[in-house]
C-alpha cells in the first residue's frame, strides 16, 4: 500500500503540472499564429493529468458505505 504521505505529494505535483499546463495552452492560443497540434497534445496530456488526479483522490477518500 502506497503511503498516504507519498500520494498527498504526488497529488499536489499533478495539480501543479495540470495548472502549469493550462497556463501553456492559453500563452499559446493567446498569441497567433499558435501550432494547433502542440495545442492538441498539451490538452491530451492534460486529460491524463485529470485522470491521474482522480485515481490518486479516489485513493485518499475512498467510497463510504452508509
Amino acid at each position: 500500500m502506497v503511503d498516504e504521505a507519498e500520494l498527498q505529494r504526488k497529488l499536489t505535483e499533478l495539480l501543479q503540472e495540470h495548472r502549469d499546463l493550462d497556463a501553456a495552452i492559453d500563452a499559446l492560443v493567446g498569441n497567433p499564429p499558435f501550432d494547433q497540434i502542440q495545442v492538441q497534445r498539451l490538452k491530451k496530456r492534460k486529460l491524463q493529468l485529470k485522470d491521474l488526479i482522480l485515481k490518486i483522490n479516489s485513493q485518499l477518500l475512498p467510497d463510504i458505505i452508509a
